[in-house]
Parts: C-alpha cells; sequence; structure tokens
C-alpha cells in the first residue's frame, strides 16, 4: 500500500496524527524527526525503592513527548484489540478483575515475567502496533522511536503499558485456549501471570517458560509461588480463598485512622502520629484508600460510612 510514497506523503501522515498542538507545519515536522532520532534526551531517569530493598529504574519522558505519547496513546494505540486474558492499564479492568477469575480454587499459581518491559524489543513494537499494513514505514519506525528508550519499553512511559498488552495479544490467546482446555483460570496483569485451579503447577510452568522462551522472554523464578487453599491467596494484594477482599491489614490500618480523627479530631490526629502533611492532602490520601476497598467490594457496608465520614470531612 506505502510501496510508492515518498518524504511528502510521510510527512503529511504525520501531521494528519497531530501528535502536538502546533499550527506550525515546518516546525511540527522538525520537533518530531529532532525528538525520534534523539529519544534519548528526552528522558529523565532515576530509581525508586522497591519494598525488597532493590530499585526500580523509571524513565520519566519530558512533558512534550509525554504529550506526545498520550496522543499515540488515544488516537492509535487504544483502537488495537488487546486479549481478555490482559488484565491491567485498560479502560474499565481493575485489580478485582484480575481477580475474581481466580477465587474459591484449590491452587493458585503466580509467575512473573523477568525484566518484562526492557525485554520488549523496538522490533516487536514495530511489528505490532506500528505495522506496514497500517503506517508507511518511516512513519511507523518514527512512532516506535518515540515510545522507547534504547530499542526498549520503558516503566514511566503512557504507552508502555498498552504496547505490552498488544504485543502480548498472541501470546495470551494461545495460552489462554490451553488454559481453558485443561480447566485452568488464567490472566496476567502486566509482568504478573496467575494461574488457578487443580492442576499440576510444574506442567503449567514448563508449558508458560517455552512459550516465553519464543518471544525472547523468560521467567523471574525467585517470584513464583503455589499457594494451596489452606493458606491466604494474594492476586496483587487482593485476598481471593472465599471471595474478593482488601488485606486485613490494610482495612485494619484504615479503620485505625478513622478511630483516631474521630476520637481526637483531625489536626490532633495528624500531630499525635506525626504526619507532616496538609490535612487536605491527608485526606485526600485516605479517601483514595477507602475508595479502592469499595472498588474491590462495593457492598461493604462499613467503608461505605468512612467514605461518607471522609467525604464530609472533605467538604
Amino acid at each position: 500500500m506505502w510501496k510508492y510514497i515518498g518524504t511528502k506523503e510521510c510527512n503529511e501522515f504525520l501531521l494528519s496524527l497531530n501528535l502536538f498542538n502546533c499550527k506550525d507545519k515546518k516546525k511540527y515536522i522538525k520537533t518530531i524527526y529532532s525528538i525520534s532520532n534523539n529519544i534519548e534526551k528526552n528522558y529523565k531517569i532515576y530509581k525508586i525503592k522497591k519494598r525488597n530493598g532493590k530499585y526500580r529504574t523509571i524513565y520519566e519522558p519530558n512533558p512534550l513527548l509525554k504529550q506526545i505519547q498520550n496522543k499515540i496513546l488515544i488516537n492509535i494505540l487504544n483502537n488495537k484489540s488487546i486479549s481478555k486474558y490482559a488484565k491491567s492499564c485498560h479502560k474499565g479492568i481493575s485489580l478485582k478483575d484480575n481477580a475474581l477469575p481466580h477465587t474459591n480454587k484449590d491452587i493458585v499459581l503466580k509467575l512473573d515475567i523477568k525484566n518484562f518491559f526492557e525485554n520488549i524489543t523496538f522490533l516487536d513494537i514495530y511489528n505490532t502496533c506500528f505495522q506496514i499494513e497500517y503506517f508507511p514505514k518511516s512513519v511507523g519506525m518514527i512512532l516506535t522511536y518515540l515510545c522507547t528508550y534504547n530499542d526498549h519499553l520503558t516503566q514511566g512511559s503512557p504507552t508502555s503499558p498498552y504496547i505490552s498488552n498488544v504485543v502480548m495479544k498472541s501470546f495470551d490467546e494461545e495460552l489462554g485456549t490451553w488454559c481453558n482446555f485443561n480447566n485452568i483460570s488464567y490472566t496476567r496483569y502486566s509482568d504478573d501471570m496467575t494461574f488457578s485451579g487443580n492442576f499440576n503447577p510444574h506442567e503449567v510452568i514448563i508449558k508458560v517458560r517455552k512459550m516465553l522462551y519464543k518471544l525472547g522472554l523468560e521467567l523471574n523464578d525467585k517470584k513464583t509461588h503455589v499457594i494451596n487453599k489452606s493458606s491466604r491467596q494474594y492476586i496483587t494484594g487482593i485476598v481471593v480463598n472465599k471471595k474478593v477482599q482488601v488485606n486485613v491489614n490494610y482495612r485494619k490500618k484504615i479503620r485505625q485512622e478513622i478511630y483516631y480523627i474521630k476520637k481526637f479530631g483531625l489536626n490532633s490526629h495528624l500531630k499525635k502520629c506525626n504526619i507532616n502533611i496538609e490535612p487536605s492532602k491527608y485526606l485526600n490520601i485516605l479517601y483514595g484508600k477507602i475508595l479502592y476497598i469499595l472498588q474491590v467490594n462495593d457492598e461493604d457496608k462499613e467503608f461505605k460510612e468512612y467514605k461518607k465520614f471522609i467525604a464530609k470531612l472533605k467538604s
């Protein structure tokens, strides 16, 4: 389709995508080429500490690149289909949707893909998201550059999560079909894969390892967990033994905070607990935690009352 397209037509195609607000056509094209040719200069890189004491590298795009990536996400990527087994980073899907298929099961197997984003390559992205059937080759290459750093996905770019779902679609469908045949529930939340039912975990691990190998991916064996029904079964922070429910300690902490606010008053509570943030910001954080619990279980009468209480304080 794009066999005889030239530079002028490619530039017109880029202009039609309206990747950022710029009325000057020449400046628009020059900026797009400049950013895509010097992509590493348009990121701020820093590390944040994880719970296990190790560090996660974050690649934060500058404001203009972030605007461009958001336009790519909204205008291009969101129109691409993903598998029903992918339960993260798309509209209308929550942590609860990832947990529900695994409720009240004999065995829960949790697997993790090692260095997930870093091992999704430039060619993986080009061939699944910006392929030549829909984009002139040079435009597809530019769009791929705009969504990568050093030829791989990054944690920090708004496009990375959805791109990973598009790249993994065929994998998810093939694995999901195999799991259905073997009466196993399967979901994937970014790099976290969950399997549940009554099955031999070793057989699933072998199957997944072989399939990932074909994609240039591998399992993080340190994060492989088999959880029987007799133990507390967690999936992305949600307990699924009998019904979906947020961690009891998480709920207990919020319950305690509400108690202290009612007993001492908001300002005194913050002072006694040495919480050095603005009361309004503290209430917003607490309100968000309550909404998360109600998102998982919208019939929780206790936390419905807490929601009303904090909403009244906020107002």
